[in-house]
């Protein structure tokens, strides 16, 4: 086995892929140099310049921590090229010109090193076209590698081959992509558009052109073709916005030129709405208008009828809604089949238009019906691909659905479905594998080695796979965790209460997964089975729970349970053996304490994580303000503590949370030594791995130490900046209050800078305080405002 390493890579390109791309590399600590034209005027890297200042400014933020922006090393075509060879990958994300690509690749060849892959993140152009031009040795080298933006956040990437790439090559780009940078790789075949945009643009135009026929305003469309069909909630038309009318406009000029032959070719052709769009400079959210237009407060739809924006806001019939919420998926497409509500017969078209699509054009564009799910799933936001809402909804009485309405002259074309749809199928996915007409078989997953990194694969729906839920030996299991194993003697204790929210089960679990790992494995893992497809690691306490017990027993009720948290999370940091945990998602409130107390933190880049409580008029109570005094001790030492206090209390006070892994590093909720991961598939393998090293290089839990405090001294400097901000009208005088016992806590109360106290002195303070303001009027009222609506109330 030879080792593929990215040293570096270059992209060229510093418009909004690139730079992206490029602040991605860098966030995966990859060295990158940015590439773009001199400029004519100021400094001769001002493009570049000015491109990675505009990533600071971009939301949602494409870099884990904004002065990473730094990293990213300039340059320009007429001075540095000999920084290629220097780069064992390069990607061109220039605009989708060919003319311009093919310039720009005589100008940088003779620069590439002979072993660095040559990419280009063309959204739809020929590859092979691309490679004209190239000598034997770089064409072997040279595939389409198509990123979706924003690239932080999109987890697809397509991988595409032309018939001379080597194969070893595409191996071991997607062994980078996937662990590296986090991504999910679908290889597509170097048709126009590749598969996501192929089939997520048709059914974009296709959407279009049925809500046309049916008469749909585009708010309508969006509110029926969002959330409701487990999609991006931006629906149809927003999302178009989103992207770019111009953008959207190339796609399908890319689909007229190179697809005469298509028989679903006259739906490629540009509405005419949108040219108008397009022609007027309204081309969606980066104009501040498109097919919606904010004015003042309120966000207007384009009427097609006027081309004028009228007031937007409609909502799918309740009829319709009804029908949408049906669980199963059988019945569900059934009575949208069957319905003669126009709204019901507008979704039943758009999904038969893409299953007659997809069967038609599968063999063409991938290597099987799997490739076509992931691609947009991961490209376009959507919980299920068309292949398995298909299969999920009847294969067999489905296709027979579409092919009544091609033969009745209602469909798109009339194609007729392939023939391998009738061949004895009951769907593409089974156990065995996703189908292949080319190879008219099924085809497994892939077996590169990168995947046995992942315990848990994307699920396929038909493929009947062991999932995180169910698979290796359960210990023990209610209905708040699930504490298992997998032979390889690390435990791990699953949550499974909405959100993974900490109540007295959640409790009691944690405290019996600890024993029963002390006494029998090597290490304990928090994770839970959804943290790669968006779950939680825990967003909190669960209020909930908490309110029969106020009810009963008043405030006195509560403490009892406070107490039994905080026993819970000192046990967990002292535990004989090392508990790591798996952090995906949100980490708020109580879930941060969780994450705080382990011997170590395994993160995916995409973590949210902060003590939050303020938001609902109380202060952390299960450790956290106590392991802010510690960690900012360690910091210190022996320096002013104050000054390392000072972040620690804004983060509290204010209840700012981290936009990702990194910046969680930088505001201290992260150690240094802490691991961040950038594939959430991988979560569970990285920390296990920890925790076994850990325990096999001798762990042992840290012994319990007084700790400095700053006392009297830091409380009374913070309480001079929160005066000044409660008579400025900054704060209330209820933020004042808490922000008075989040610094008296972390400051280590009523006593001499410099004291030493305990843990425990911490977690009474902590506790005192919490109890003190869960029996304030205006406290009440900001708990039953968010259990009442989700979102906090200011008093």
């Amino acid at each position: 086995m030879s080792n593929f390493i990215v040293r570096k890579v270059a992209v060229l390109g510093a418009g909004v892929m690139g730079a992206q791309i490029a602040a991605h590399c860098v966030n995966a600590k990859v060295p990158v140099v940015l590439f773009d034209l001199p400029a004519k005027e100021g400094p001769k890297n001002g493009i570049v310049l000015r491109a990675i200042e505009g990533l600071k400014k971009l939301s949602p933020a494409p870099l884990g921590n904004k002065d990473d922006a730094a990293c990213i090393e300039v340059a320009n075509y007429d001075d540095n090229l000999e920084l290629l060879k220097g780069c064992d990958l390069i990607i061109e994300a220039i605009a989708e010109r060919m003319d311009w690509k093919h310039d720009l690749y005589k100008k940088v060849a003779a620069f590439i090193a002979p072993n660095a892959i040559f990419a280009s993140n063309t959204s739809g152009l020929s590859i092979t076209a691309l490679s004209d031009g190239f000598d034997a040795g770089l064409k072997e080298r040279f595939c389409g590698v198509h990123f979706f933006n924003p690239p932080r956040y999109m987890h697809l990437v397509e991988l595409i081959p032309t018939a001379a790439t080597r194969p070893e090559i595409l191996d071991q780009l997607e062994g980078f992509l996937v662990t590296t940078l986090g991504k999910g790789v679908v290889r597509a075949k170097d048709t126009p558009n590749f598969i996501a945009n192929r089939v997520g643009v048709f059914s974009m135009m296709a959407t279009m052109h049925e809500a046309e026929k049916f008469g749909l305003s585009c708010d309508v469309v969006d509110d029926l073709t969002g959330a409701k069909l487990g999609r991006a909630k931006s629906g149809t038309f927003r999302t178009a916005d989103v992207v770019g009318l111009d953008t959207m406009g190339h796609v399908i000029k890319t689909m007229q030129d190179t697809l005469p032959d298509d028989p679903f070719a006259a739906i490629y052709k540009t509405p005419d709405v949108l040219t108008k769009l397009v022609t007027a400079g309204a081309l969606g959210q980066k104009t501040g208008a498109g097919f919606y237009k904010k004015v003042g407060k309120e966000v207007q739809r384009l009427d097609f009828a006027t081309d004028q924006y009228v007031t937007g806001g409609g909502k799918a019939d309740e009829l319709v809604g009804r029908i949408l919420k049906e669980k199963d998926p059988a019945k569900r497409m059934k009575a949208l089949h069957d319905s003669t509500n126009p709204q019901a017969q507008f979704l039943w078209a758009i999904f038969r238009d893409a299953f007659h699509y997809i069967a038609v054009h599968l063999e063409a564009i991938a290597d099987n019906a799997r490739d076509v799910d992931f691609a947009m799933r991961w490209g376009f936001g959507q919980k299920l691909g068309p292949f398995e809402t298909w299969q999920a909804a009847g294969w067999h009485q489905v296709a027979t659905w579409v092919k009544e309405d091609i033969e009745a002259g209602k469909a798109l074309c009339s194609a007729p479905l392939p023939a391998w749809v009738f061949d004895g199928h009951h769907g593409v996915h089974g156990a065995d594998g996703s189908w292949s007409p080319a190879r008219r078989a099924n085809v497994p997953r892939s077996t590169l080695p990168v995947y046995l990194r992942q315990r848990f694969r994307a699920p396929v729906l038909g493929e009947e796979a062991v999932s995180g839920t169910t698979a290796g030996i359960t210990v023990f299991e209610d209905e708040s965790v699930r504490i298992w194993h997998q032979g390889d003697e690390i435990l791990i204790l699953s949550l499974k209460t909405k959100l993974h929210v900490i109540g007295a089960g959640v409790i009691a679990g944690l405290a019996k997964a600890i024993a029963e790992a002390e006494q029998h494995y090597k290490g304990l893992v928090i994770w839970s089975a959804d943290a790669a497809e968006g779950g939680a690691f825990s967003a909190g306490a669960d209020l909930q729970s908490m309110l029969p017990l106020f009810m009963s027993g008043g405030v006195k009720a509560i403490e009892p349970e406070v107490v039994k948290l905080q026993n819970a999370l000192q046990a967990m940091k002292y535990a004989n053996v090392p508990v790591v945990a798996a952090v995906a998602g949100l980490a708020l409130g109580g879930g941060c304490e969780l994450m705080l107390h382990a011997a170590k933190r395994v993160a995916s880049i995409e973590s949210y994580i902060g003590l939050v409580e303020v938001g609902v008029g109380l202060i952390p109570s299960g450790g956290g303000l106590k392991e802010a005094a510690l960690r900012a001790a360690a910091d210190a030492k022996g320096n002013d503590l104050l000054q390392f206090l000072k972040n620690n209390f804004i983060n509290a006070a204010t209840a700012v949370v981290s936009k990702s892994a990194l910046e969680a590093r930088q505001m201290g909720y992260l150690k240094a030594d802490d691991t961040v991961v950038f594939n959430p598939y991988e979560l569970l393998h990285v920390a296990k791995v920890e925790a076994r090293a850990m325990f096999d290089a001798g762990y042992r839990p840290p012994l319990q130490k007084l700790v400095p405090v700053a006392g009297r001294y830091a409380i009374g400097t913070i309480m001079m900046q929160l005066v000044n901000m409660r008579d400025g009208g900054f704060i209330s005088a209820h933020d004042f209050k808490l922000g008075q016992m989040i610094a008296t806590v972390v400051s280590g109360g009523d006593v001499d800078q410099g004291s030493l106290v305990s843990e425990q002195w911490l977690l009474d303070l902590e506790r005192k305080a919490f109890m003190e303001l869960l029996n304030h009027p205006k406290t009440q009222e900001r708990i039953m405002g968010m259990m009442q609506t989700g979102k906090p109330v200011r008093n």
